[in-house]
């Protein structure tokens, strides 16, 4: 009983127990990661090239389309490998996800 009674707690204590802002992280994450993108010009050299719209403040924070952030997260992430110095194709909309982002795992692990 006792060892279940722990068990429970543990459970429901996830979130509540890192505190009362810890629901609001991944938003300032997203805020930041906005801020760095801008600091880098993302809109001009990813945004005008692709002709895509620009960022919400949490874009990434909430799941609103995910075929359609999965997509600019793959951008984003090929364009920062680029601006890096290695050569990354940009993936394409009808790419499979799974060897798109086994692609940027292994180009990321190479850096």
């Amino acid at each position: 009983e006792e060892g279940a009674g722990r068990r429970g707690e543990r459970a429901e204590e996830g979130p509540a127990e890192r505190g009362p802002g810890a629901a609001f992280h991944m938003f300032v994450l997203m805020e930041d990661l906005l801020d760095k993108l801008k600091l880098l010009s993302y809109e001009e050299e990813v945004l005008r090239r692709h002709n895509m719209r620009p960022l919400s403040r949490h874009y990434f924070a909430l799941p609103t389309n995910p075929g359609e952030q999965f997509f600019m997260f793959c951008t984003l992430a090929a364009w920062l490998i680029s601006k890096a110095g290695h050569r990354f194709e940009q993936p394409q909309e009808s790419d499979d996800p799974n060897a798109v982002i086994s692609n940027v795992l292994s180009e990321l692990r190479s850096l």
